[in-house]
């Protein structure tokens, strides 16, 4: 995927409109993975060492087009600001008199955050005035935000059509990282997948099927393929950690995946599969792991999911990992510097494992 990047232009005196996906988790207004912004600070610093004016901007969250005090930039403005080592100054709004008088104070070398471009439900709905307005801040467009790049809104897919657009270097890897799975994976390539829905992931388990020596698969979506079976070839658990009912400290107990008790729930793979799914992944060169094993989110059942973890972390291979539930866990079992490449996409990287085109990704030129 050959596109124009930030490495083929002079930015030095410009003002650069950057969109970065800055969307991280809150827990009453405190970040709890900060993995997005981090990833963002590569193109940021590129840009500023150059002598960019850089107007950034995200959303966060879903406001549906209303301001939400909750969804705010700030506490995003003051992370970034201790990583940058730099106060970010932000705007009270993405657009506005204010926001025009901030941007005319710009020098090269400044940063500038505008507020959560979803408080505007012109950003989601594409909206040529919204996306010109945004575009009439700046002299060059930087797409930096992989995580919608599935989209096509204002930000991500309006302005590139008004502005010379580049791929900024997350966006660039991104495609390099997860282009090589689709194009050239070295074998034997494992895929795992999990999570807790075939129907939105029966595209990327096909792709996966043509492409990758063995899918495993594990999660609700393993139960759906057993009750309902697909034309897709993946190897399913053998057994599970079944549970009375769907609560975190429910009767449990491990049975073999087509003896779960009436009315029970199979909530995490069992020690079976894990052993059998590890040593899978341990003959890899390749591996690509989307999704949970069960509700790892309860600790109970979370031994697959963290078994899963610590073996494509262990795998003597190339190893990828993607979707938010998948990076949490590893994030959380402190082995995300073990992981080749840990994507900031989930739905944007399914999709273009799938085959899709993404809209953000195809508005920037070819080099």
């Amino acid at each position: 995927m050959n596109k124009q990047t930030v490495r083929d232009i002079d930015v030095r005196g410009k003002r650069v409109f950057l969109r970065a996906d800055l969307n991280v988790p809150l827990d009453d207004g405190r970040i709890t993975d900060d993995t997005r912004i981090r990833a963002s600070l590569a193109t940021i610093r590129f840009l500023l060492e150059r002598g960019a004016a850089v107007i950034l901007a995200s959303h966060l969250g879903r406001p549906k087009g209303k301001v939400n005090d909750a969804l705010r930039l700030k506490p995003v403005a003051d992370r970034l600001g201790q990583l940058l080592g730099r106060n970010v100054r932000m705007t009270g709004d993405a657009l506005g008199p204010g926001v025009q008088v901030a941007i005319g104070k710009l020098r090269p070398g400044d940063l500038l955050l505008l507020e959560n471009l979803r408080f505007h439900g012109e950003e989601e709905a594409n909206d040529p005035g919204f996306a010109k307005a945004l575009a009439d801040m700046a002299d060059i467009y930087v797409n930096d935000a992989f995580g919608s790049a599935h989209r096509a809104h204002a930000s991500t897919e309006g302005v590139a059509h008004i502005l010379p657009a580049y791929a900024g270097l997350l966006l660039l890897r991104e495609l390099e990282e997860l282009g090589r799975l689709l194009e050239s994976p070295e074998h034997p390539f494992v895929a795992i997948v999990g999570g807790a829905k075939v129907e939105d992931k029966i595209g990327v388990l096909r792709s996966l099927a043509e492409r990758a020596d063995v899918v495993l698969v594990g999660g609700k979506m393993a139960e759906e393929i057993r009750a309902h079976p697909i034309d897709v070839q993946v190897k399913l658990p053998s057994d599970v950690v079944a549970a009375a009912a769907f609560e975190a400290d429910a009767e449990s107990k491990v049975v073999t995946a087509d003896a779960v008790p009436d009315g029970w729930l199979g909530l995490d793979i069992g020690p079976v599969t894990r052993e059998g799914f590890a040593k899978r992944i341990a003959t890899a060169k390749t591996v690509f792991w989307n999704g949970p094993m069960g509700v790892f989110e309860w600790p109970r059942f979370a031994e697959g999911t963290v078994a899963i973890a610590y073996a494509v972390a262990d795998a003597d291979a190339h190893t990828v990992v993607g979707g938010g539930d998948s990076v949490r866990a590893i994030q959380e079992a402190g082995l995300a510097d073990r992981i080749d490449w840990v994507s900031t996409g989930g739905g944007a990287s399914l999709e273009l494992l799938e085959g899709k085109e993404l809209p953000g990704v195809a508005a920037i030129p070819a080099a």
